[in-house]
């Protein structure tokens, strides 16, 4: 079996996963539980992130080339360290427009708007959980509800940072630090798309503006190098 073959096989099951730990994480956390009940979901988050940690290490073993693979893969390492991202896969639908043949860079903008928004919803959702429970072992802490780090979690993203809300535990501090990296690469992210997408239509109906990609220098290339050789073909053919 290849590493593609067992991706194909396992896309499903993982999704399936990936939802599963997404319930019982956030049944652990807003649910507040505590004794067996807490034992038994936290088994469920442990057996599914297991589940992520497998398939990864299969996956790498498979490739034929390891560090090539493990180069080109690194959003499969960062779905292992953070399962849930494997739901932004389910938005894949959103991405392609019935009886449509949009060009390779309009597909591939709309596939980062699609799957940004998709992130960023998640990381929104996660955060919250992960700050709420973190915050939860502080007797001065300030985000006490699901609904407070929520806004936290909004705030902190778009790097507006009212203020109103902090985490004050260094695992909370911890978790704000990655979410505004985190938004702040999302925010370029989709700003670059936005600016593609606006240059495009810019230059739509000014070819001379437009610059040629390197599939569009190989196919002038071919034909340059068809012209040179046919008159020797044309010789050889009539005996001169």
């Amino acid at each position: 079996m290849d590493e593609q073959t067992w991706h194909r096989r396992t896309e499903v099951p993982l999704i399936l996963a990936s939802l599963a730990y997404l319930v019982a994480y956030s049944w652990r956390v807003i649910g507040g539980l505590d004794g067996t009940a807490r034992t038994v979901v936290s088994l469920v988050i442990l057996a599914t992130w297991a589940l992520f940690i497998v398939d990864y290490v299969v996956r790498l073993s498979l490739a034929k080339d390891r560090r090539v693979w493990f180069r080109k893969h690194l959003g499969t390492l960062a779905i292992t360290l953070i399962p849930v991202f494997r739901l932004v896969l389910l938005l894949r639908a959103l991405t392609r427009v019935p009886g449509m043949r949009p060009s390779a860079g309009t597909q591939l903008r709309t596939q980062i708007m699609v799957y940004g928004a998709g992130a960023g919803v998640l990381l929104i959702y996660i955060a919250s959980l992960a700050v709420l429970e973190a915050e939860g072992s502080s007797p001065d802490a300030n985000i006490t509800s699901f609904g407070e780090a929520i806004w936290w979690s909004c705030v902190t993203i778009t790097t507006t940072g009212y203020g109103d809300f902090f985490p004050v535990t260094g695992l909370g501090r911890a978790i704000g630090v990655g979410v505004m990296f985190s938004g702040i690469a999302l925010a370029g992210i989709i700003t670059a798309t936005l600016a593609s997408w606006i240059f495009e239509r810019a230059a739509r109906n000014h070819d001379d503006a437009e610059p040629a990609t390197r599939g569009q220098m190989r196919q002038l290339l071919a034909k340059v190098e068809a012209l040179g050789t046919r008159p020797d073909d044309e010789g050889d053919a009539t005996g001169r």
